[in-house]
């Protein structure tokens, strides 16, 4: 059985949460559930192996913020009986020199260790990856300019000899460096919810909801997952303050509109 390891999120302790995605997103993630599965990742695993390929996966998630990016390696690993070992990926960085580049290696020998002391390889998780995927410095001459080249060359040589599973998310893929995107295998692109996506996320978390309210909300606002589940609870908490029970659409609205803050756009860097 998995021995218990300090910084691990247990698939256990991961609660089970329903998610909506449009039809070329569920069925890269079912293809990713599919791989992840024991069995079928340790004959996967054998097979490339003896072509001579390498046997590591590393994943990238991109997308507009509240898309479940990250709540999809939270479930990926629930489903699949792995834990996920997550990078604190902004104290990666320090100020002495040479112990950035000390901090990253360690990162992945840490990760390495897990790897040989679990039945199950757990996950690599660089969520919001943004800081440490960019693109190099070509022609660095400053300290801190060559540092990051450093770290990111360190990164991508690990990479190289990953022999597990690192999922890194992020919501500016216009700055991915290309060394990074041809290394990641699998590219999935977390769009936000189309209207009738965002009909049944809007009724999972506000059950009361009729089903055409439902769908007048869907088709007038473009809102991710997670900008809907920010309404339902703000609504709950209304609720709970003063003491009503019950669904008020007009209150819902109200919240809609405050939530339209600004727009979020991402550029794209293709499917795999």
């Amino acid at each position: 059985k998995n021995i218990p390891m300090v910084g691990l999120t247990q698939p256990d302790a991961i609660s089970e949460k329903k998610l909506y995605y449009c039809e070329e997103v569920t069925k890269q993630v079912n293809q990713l559930r599919s791989l992840l599965q024991e069995d079928r990742f340790l004959a996967v695993q054998k097979r490339l192996e003896d072509k001579g390929m390498r046997r590591g996966f590393a994943c990238i998630f991109y997308g507009s913020p509240g898309t479940g990016k990250t709540e999809t390696v939270l479930q990926l690993a629930r489903e699949t009986g792995r834990a996920i070992k997550m990078v604190d990926v902004p104290n990666l960085r320090s100020k002495w020199v040479g112990d950035t580049e000390k901090n990253i290696k360690a990162v992945f020998e840490d990760y390495r260790r897990l790897c040989k002391d679990s039945k199950l390889a757990p996950i690599l998780l660089f969520n919001e990856a943004d800081a440490v995927l960019c693109k190099r410095n070509e022609g660095a001459v400053g300290s801190v300019d060559k540092m990051e080249n450093a770290m990111q060359n360190i990164i991508l040589q690990e990479m190289e000899n990953l022999d597990g599973i690192m999922i890194a998310t992020t919501n500016l893929s216009g700055n991915l460096d290309a060394a990074f995107e041809r290394r990641f295998l699998y590219k999935i692109e977390f769009l936000k919810p189309t209207p009738n996506e965002s009909k049944h996320i809007w009724r999972a978390l506000l059950p009361d909801l009729d089903e055409k309210d439902a769908l007048d909300l869907a088709s007038s606002y473009s809102f991710s997952g997670g900008q809907i589940e920010n309404i339902a609870r703000k609504h709950f908490i209304d609720c709970i303050l003063n003491e009503k029970e019950g669904l008020a659409i007009d209150a819902i609205r109200e919240a809609c509109r405050t939530e339209q803050f600004h727009n979020t756009s991402v550029n794209k860097i293709g499917f795999c």
